[in-house]
Order: structure tokens, then sequence, then C-alpha cells
């Protein structure tokens, strides 16, 4: 009776029958994964700082190591030379832009204004000032939803800020483990497992660790040099608070595409406001230069394939990111995303890698001879010096 009732089931409706149970399946944990994350953002936040700083301060680190300085000394030493240079750095930047900073608000406000006035009677067509008004409301209710919690709620920001300092200090002493007995814990990790997955662990994980590595660099270098160019430009053009705007546009750079348009038309509001139309048309001019030369030259060359998604991924991840946890998951969208389209990338490849040397007699031994030992099992030197030999 079954057999005969199956029958009657085409095989399309069957297989997509399958297929919907296993996406409401996965659904259903990335929803759990999601909300959990959510709920205990304070445990991590800790550890998403303490990765992004062990990578950055890795590379230091084994510098020292490797002349004879002792892991809890070297660790020590360059954990608090970057803390006395992140405040020195800030002291200086609070210094320039503290007596603009609140001027970017109301500055910002003035330019908005401004093409209201020339949307209702100066532009083409027939919009009413109720109209602007209502879409400019509505903008602004946007932008609130977006820098709310996950949970649709804004919190205090007394609770905020002892909540970010705590996740700072734990943060910062896990970092000091990482980077101290960075290989210890990654070889007691790995010894979790069983012993014929542990190189393919070791290769995925070497390779999760260059992409967020060529994020950092990326970044970084991108932000200076788009911050720079952007404030020469606004000082120039003789547009006031460039410097606040080069610091933004700095901080924006680390949300690839989307980070730069916010900075670029916070640029060009202010430019508005300040230093007229003509002004205002440079800046606009000189964005969208410095934008093209980073994403066709630039970017290909600093990121290299650590961060070779298409911009379509990179919008979704932002918008899922965002959606799901507020500022901080539109911060961390992007290199998430890479860190999993480049490790299911590398397991790909080393799946074929391993038929190619399952079919053919010699093809294991190329392999290996080319470097890459977790296919045989053989173990990198290099990973005893630090977390990872990509430095």
């Amino acid at each position: 009776m079954a057999t005969s009732e199956s029958r009657r089931v085409h095989p399309l409706i069957d297989r997509l029958g399958a297929y919907s149970w296993r996406i409401v399946g996965i659904a259903v944990v990335v929803y759990g994964i999601s909300w959990l994350v959510g709920k205990m953002w304070i445990v991590f936040l800790p550890l998403v700082l303490a990765a992004f700083l062990s990578r950055a301060l890795i590379g230091p680190t084994n510098w020292l190591r490797h002349r004879g300085w002792r892991p809890g000394v070297a660790a020590a030493v360059v954990l608090l030379s970057f803390l006395l240079g992140v405040i020195g750095v800030s002291t200086l930047v609070g210094v320039a832009v503290g007596r603009q900073a609140s001027e970017i608000g109301p500055t910002v406000t003035h330019a908005v204004d401004d093409i209201e006035t020339w949307l209702v009677t100066d532009a083409p067509g027939n919009l009413s000032k109720a109209d602007v008004r209502k879409a400019r409301a509505d903008a602004g209710k946007a932008a609130g939803r977006w820098v709310r919690t996950s949970g649709g709620t804004l919190v205090s920001g007394a609770v905020v800020f002892f909540q970010v300092i705590f996740s700072m200090f734990i943060g910062l002493i896990i970092t000091f483990f990482a980077l101290k007995d960075g290989s210890r814990l990654g070889e007691w990790a790995l010894h979790l497992l069983p012993e014929e997955r542990r190189p393919h662990t070791s290769r995925l994980s070497d390779k999760a660790w260059a992409t967020l590595g060529g994020y950092l660099r990326g970044a970084t270098l991108l932000g200076l040099l788009e911050g720079t160019i952007i404030g020469i430009t606004m000082t120039l053009v003789g547009a006031d608070l460039a410097i606040p705007i080069a610091v933004i546009t700095f901080m924006m750079a680390f949300v690839p595409f989307v980070g730069a348009i916010i900075a670029g038309v916070l640029a060009i509001l202010i430019a508005l406001a300040t230093a007229g139309t003509t002004g205002a048309l440079i800046v606009l001019a000189v964005a969208v230069l410095v934008q093209q030369f980073d994403n066709d030259l630039l970017a290909p060359v600093i990121y290299g394939k650590a961060l070779d998604i298409h911009p379509v991924t990179v919008l979704l991840s932002i918008s899922a990111g965002g959606a799901l946890f507020g500022l901080a998951g539109t911060f961390l969208a992007v290199p998430v995303a890479a860190l999993v389209l480049n490790v299911i990338a590398e397991h790909r490849q080393a799946l074929e890698e391993l038929q190619l040397a399952n079919d053919g007699g010699g093809g294991l031994a190329h392999v290996a001879t080319d470097g890459d030992s977790s296919l045989t099992g053989a173990t990198n030197p290099d990973r005893d010096e630090g977390i990872s030999h990509d430095d």
C-alpha cells in the first residue's frame, strides 16, 4: 500500500519536499545560533575582539620570539605597546576632533534642509514639502531601527558602556594568552578531534587565519588612503570638519562597499553645507574616483584572495548582519562571510586534491612536494611559533 501510494508522488515533488525539509532544518539551526549570539553577545564580544587583536599582533609577537624573547614577555610587550599606541593616537585625534565632532549633526541637518528646499522649489517633478518630510522621517526611523539591538529595543547608554568596558577587559586578557600560548591552544584543540581529521582541520584553520589577516590588513590600508584623500580634499575646497570626516572614512573602510558610500555621502553633505555646491561637487568627484581606483586597482592587490567575494554577497551579508545583530553585525558581516566562503573553498580544494591523489599514483607525493602537508598528515614546524605560520 505504501509503495503504491509513494508512486503517485511525482519525483520532482518528492525531491523538492526532501530539500524543503533540509532547508527548514538549516533555517532553524541558523535562527537558534542567531538567537543565542544575540542573548549572549557579552560572551561572544570578547572572543571576537581577541580574534581580531591576536591576528593583528601575532606578527610582532612572533618577531620578538624569534629573537629569543620569552613568549609571555613578548606577548605582554606587544600588547602594552599596542594599547599605549591606541591611547596616544586616540588622544591626538580626540584633541583635533573633539571641538568639531558636536558640529557634525547640525551641519548634516542643515545640508539635508537645503536639499529638501531644492527638491520642493527647484527640482523637476511635483514633490510637496509634506512628501519630502515624510520620506525624511521614514529614513530617520529606518536608521533608528538599524542601530537597535537584535531584540528590537535600545539598550541604555550606561548598560552598554559598562558591558563594552567589561568585554574589552576580558578580550584583552584572552588576547594575551592567545599571543602567549597560541600554538599550545591550537594543538590542544586539534587533539580533541579524531587523528584522521586533524590535518584537514589544521589546513582549514590556517586558511581562516590568513583570511582574517588579509581583511584587517586591507581594510586598514584602504581606510588610511581613503580617509587621507577625502580629508585633504575637504580642506582644499574650504569645507569644515575635514578631520572628523577623515576619521569616519577610515572607520567605514572596515565595512567594504557600503561603508565607503556612507562616508562619501556624509562628506558630500558637509561640503554642501559649509563649502557650497561647487565644493560638494568636487568632493563627490574625488570620492567616486577614489572608490573606482580602490575597487579596480588597489583592493584586489591589497586584499588578494582574502576578500575575493562578489559585491552582491557583501551587500547581502551586511544586510543580514545588521538585521540580526544591529551595528555590530554590520561591521562583522563581511569578515565572517569571507571566512566562511574561503574555508568552504579550501575544503573543496582539499577534497579535489585528495581525489586526484587517489586517482593518480603520484598525486599525493606531488601535493606534499608543493608544501601542503595537510593531506598527508605531516606536521608544519612553523606552527610551533604562534597561532599560525601565516603572519
